[in-house]
């Protein structure tokens, strides 16, 4: 039988990671250049969104640490249907005929906006798989060390999250539309931008959740919790 947990601070943490999500949906189509930096002779290019979308991964390990899997599970879904509500107003104003003193910023509007559905639905896909599978391993590795090593379980957990992420975008967007080795090459470069930005916010992680474990005087082990995605579990609110 499920049970209502109160907290001080969760919904608000879900309203920023909800928000996040979905920002870097709207700035993931910009192509930015960065470096080039030693060793490397050539300049990287990155989207917009990555350097916004791996503090999302970030709030998932917040979550699960501080509040446990149900409440990490609970802000997942809460992100995927904002996104699926945002793609699907982006298109219905797409679709809507301009006025005639828009018409010739129509191209550039459904340039931003006019998200192909495939890449919708690569991002969606993408982002189920991946955030679920990092709450996942997070909440089984805080049990198995006894809540010790934040930063092996945070790292840990990303490389396992952004790895599937990684891999299943990539591959719904280009397979058979690119080569196998650019698709590896992309799977490779995006893949180690997000685990090493991880790396790079474990201290203001382990700030975030200390603070939060104070605040709230809570930190939930999942020794017997239904992992399936589609199950109730206890409410937080």
């Amino acid at each position: 039988m499920s049970k209502t947990v109160r907290f001080k601070y969760f919904d608000l943490f879900v309203n920023a990671f909800v928000t996040v999500l979905l920002v870097s949906n709207l700035i993931a189509q910009k192509i930015c250049v960065i470096g080039p930096f030693w060793p490397f002779s050539e300049p990287f290019y990155v989207s917009g969104a990555q350097a916004l979308f791996p503090l999302t991964y970030i709030f998932g390990d917040v979550f699960t640490e501080v509040y446990g899997y149900s409440a990490s599970k609970r802000a997942i879904w809460t992100g995927f249907f904002a996104s699926i509500l945002m793609a699907c107003f982006s298109a219905f104003a797409v679709w809507l005929p301009p006025a005639p003193v828009w018409a010739d910023k129509q191209p550039a509007f459904e340039m931003f906006f006019g998200s192909v559905p495939r890449i919708v639905f690569a991002s969606l896909a993408a982002y189920w798989c991946g955030e679920f599978a990092n709450s996942f391993v997070m909440a089984k590795m805080k049990v198995m060390t006894n809540g010790k090593f934040l930063w092996m379980r945070t790292i840990g957990s990303t490389v396992v999250g952004q790895l599937i992420d990684t891999v299943v975008v990539i591959v719904i967007i280009f397979a058979g539309k690119e080569s196998m080795d650019t698709m590896i090459k992309l799977i490779i470069g995006g893949y180690g931008t997000k685990v090493l930005y991880e790396a790079a916010m474990t201290p203001v992680t382990y700030l975030v959740v200390n603070g939060l474990k104070r605040a709230e005087g809570v930190d939930v082990y999942d020794r017997n919790t239904d992992f399936n995605p589609f199950s109730k579990g206890d409410q937080v609110a």
